[in-house]
């Protein structure tokens, strides 16, 4: 019976992770054909992008390393996968809104129009709000322990869950930080430093739950509850940077431990 039950969980996983795996915007045939068209013309409808002499990856087609587009440069302006993407998505929307059509979701992203260079100036200004409403939080906490609350003679706090709950805060700020700049411009190093700091600031938020839900003190226990946990997300983190970037594995364990950021 017990394997049944394992075997169930594993079928509904799999399937779980599947429907994370791609939208219904970029699964478009229509979408994908103008995607496509646009990477080798540089155009899409009257509309044409001198630097799509470029393809997605950065690279001059058949040219060697000294001829690539230089990183300063992606930075500063979209690449020609994502301004093909972009524009795709728009005109896209447009056909779906003119045959009485909602909005769908494109590489996992809602339709969105770029001001200013933005790419979700809402996002943007969400995960600046929670970075400042982290700050402030971690910088009262570490006001009220050093210059509020009395402190043992060699100078640290009698709280024993204070290096922890530094840690915690810098991790959220960090985790806002490249949320913010992800929203801003997103491109696979910006994407991988999104999501790691995520994954990272989740995994130490389940150790600091269960150690301060257990009220562990003993410094070899919490020891032997972080290990394996701090084992798991960091193996998580480098399949992601190094191996493969799979979003149905991110949504899928994002959601089931209920993290706000999954919803990118």
């Amino acid at each position: 019976m017990v394997d049944r039950y394992w075997i169930a969980f594993f079928a509904v996983f799999v399937y779980l992770v599947r429907v994370f795996e791609a939208s219904v915007g970029d699964a478009d045939p229509l979408y994908r054909a103008c995607v496509e068209q646009c990477e080798k013309t540089g155009c899409v409808g009257e509309r044409c992008f001198p630097h799509c002499k470029f393809p997605s990856d950065g690279a001059v087609v058949d040219s060697p390393w000294y001829l690539q587009e230089p990183l300063y440069l992606r930075w500063k302006q979209w690449d020609c996968q994502s301004d093909c993407r972009y524009y795709c998505m728009l005109d896209r929307e447009k056909e779906r809104e003119a045959l009485g059509n909602g909005p769908v979701k494109y590489h996992g992203k809602w339709p969105f129009k770029r001001v200013y260079g933005i790419q979700e100036p809402a996002s943007v200004a969400l995960s600046a709000l929670n970075l400042a409403m982290q700050f402030h939080g971690w910088l009262s906490f570490f006001i009220l322990l050093n210059y509020k609350l009395p402190l043992k003679p060699n100078k640290k706090a009698y709280y024993e869950y204070t290096c922890l709950w530094h840690i915690y805060g810098l991790l959220s700020m960090n985790s806002w930080f490249w949320s913010a700049v992800f929203h801003s411009r997103d491109v696979d190093l910006t994407e991988k430093l999104d999501y790691s700091s995520a994954v990272a600031l989740l995994g130490f938020s389940l150790i600091l739950a269960i150690l301060r839900s257990f009220n562990v003190r003993v410094e070899a226990a919490r020891v032997m509850v972080s290990a394996p946990l701090l084992a798991f997300v960091t193996t998580h983190i480098l399949y992601l940077n190094f191996y493969k970037f799979d979003y149905g594995i991110i949504t899928f364990f994002h959601t089931l431990l209920c993290d706000p950021q999954a919803m990118h």
